[in-house]
């Protein structure tokens, strides 16, 4: 059974994941808007990802007998003044969300709750990958995004991102 704590964690968990998912659908219109097809690609596999992690949640929640309570999602309110802005709100926002990862993890270890510890390992691990690729991709855009012909490659980079679920199963 999970503690009030922790559950209520979760559940705000959840949104937040659907959070993340609509502030990657606002850089994938905007990227999609700006004649960068790839970055738009890449920002709707990222909100798909984000979906994915939500119904993750969800399922968890369900499956030890908790209800789920899904909140209003917030309109992203972000505005945009150049190519580069969208990939540090992303890696700024990665971190936000390691943090709320953390937080989750801290108050089940307080409650010896190593079953929820457990299922937050992998988001533990997913949260690394995810900081790391959105520091990636910042770091690029600074190295060639001024360059026209380096966009143009970086753009073609990110266009041949495909999706991949992801391969963790609560059953």
């Amino acid at each position: 059974m999970l503690s009030k704590k922790v559950k209520d964690l979760l559940n705000a968990q959840v949104n937040a994941e659907f959070y993340s998912a609509y502030l990657y659908l606002d850089f994938s219109n905007y990227y999609k808007d700006e004649g960068l097809d790839g970055y738009a690609n890449w920002y709707m596999i990222q909100a798909q990802e984000e979906r994915d992690h939500a119904m993750l949640f969800i399922q968890y929640l369900q499956q030890n007998g908790e209800s789920v309570t899904l909140e209003a999602i917030d309109k992203p309110d972000k505005k945009y003044k150049s190519f580069i802005d969208p990939l540090k709100e992303g890696a700024d926002h990665e971190r936000l969300v390691t943090g709320l990862i953390n937080t989750i993890y801290g108050a089940a270890h307080k409650d010896n709750d190593y079953r929820t510890m457990q299922f937050l390992d992998w988001f533990v691990k997913e949260q690394a990958e995810e900081e790391e690729n959105a520091d990636d991709n910042v770091k690029k855009f600074e190295l060639f995004g001024d360059d026209a012909k380096g966009l143009y490659m970086l753009d073609s980079e990110m266009k041949a991102r495909v999706y991949t679920a992801p391969s963790l199963t609560l059953d």
